[in-house]
């Protein structure tokens, strides 16, 4: 059980710190000043969620780990994060979509986990689920915006949605570890949040005349240890320093 627990937290963790990452790599090449900071802060957020559940992680693990050594010295297969978060940003639509599809997924999980038997999963969710909220309403505006834009900004969205929708199917499909952290009470069953997701995503869909695609194959396998090629590259980036030079302090 206690294998299982630390499995879900890191599973957890890994999903914002991922996505965090990928957010910043737009610091300083945001389309304008106010939009580049807007994501700086969330990859900010992301990366202050992913601490905590780290943090936790250590606390159950209790074999000397931090929550650096999560982070830096962690191979890809050893990371539980979903497929969707670790694909390159590609453009700036593409970016704020996957953003958008997370953020809809996040905020359900919280709204869920606030409510769960663990008390620090509750209150990292709890503290967390106000962050979300503005995610999910800043991607949600740029969704439309875009979406119901110029032709041009509007075939790159479709585009972005061909190519990440296959991704977002993974969010839903329980892995071993969610499954006995839903039954244990300090997780929640996650396929109840299908349906209010798919509804939020096709109203946003539908105002910024974007189509679902309709082809229902998903990918999966993140969750388990079974990455695309492109997180090895983001970890090489991200673990370089402390890989380099061990235990380094500023």
């Amino acid at each position: 059980m206690k294998q299982q627990r630390l499995d879900y937290t890191l599973h957890l963790a890994d999903n914002a710190l991922i996505l965090g990452h990928r957010n910043s790599e737009w610091t300083g090449h945001g389309p304008i000043l106010e939009q580049d900071i807007a994501l700086s802060n969330i990859a900010l957020d992301l990366l202050g969620q992913a601490r905590n559940f780290y943090q936790y992680a250590a606390n159950i693990q209790l074999n000397g780990s931090t929550e650096d050594s999560f982070a830096y010295h962690r191979n890809e297969r050893e990371f539980k994060n979903a497929l969707l978060v670790e694909l390159p940003n590609g453009d700036w639509g593409k970016t704020i979509l996957r953003q958008f599809l997370f953020s809809a997924y996040q905020f359900l999980l919280y709204g869920r986990l606030k409510a769960t038997q663990d008390s620090t999963i509750a209150a990292i969710a709890e503290k967390s689920l106000k962050e979300v909220t503005y995610h999910l309403r800043w991607s949600s505006e740029w969704v439309i915006r875009l979406g119901d834009g110029t032709e041009q900004s509007r075939q790159r969205m479709q585009i972005a949605l061909d190519q990440l929708w296959p991704y977002s199917g993974e969010l839903f499909i329980p892995t071993s570890y969610e499954i006995i952290a839903a039954n244990a009470g300090y997780g929640t069953d996650i396929t109840l949040l299908k349906d209010p997701w798919i509804n939020t995503v096709n109203s946003i869909l539908q105002e910024a005349t974007l189509f679902v695609p309709e082809n229902s194959w998903m990918q999966e396998g993140g969750k388990t240890g079974t990455h695309s090629e492109h997180l090895g590259y983001l970890l090489a980036e991200m673990q370089y320093l402390q890989r380099s030079y061990p235990n380094s302090e500023w």
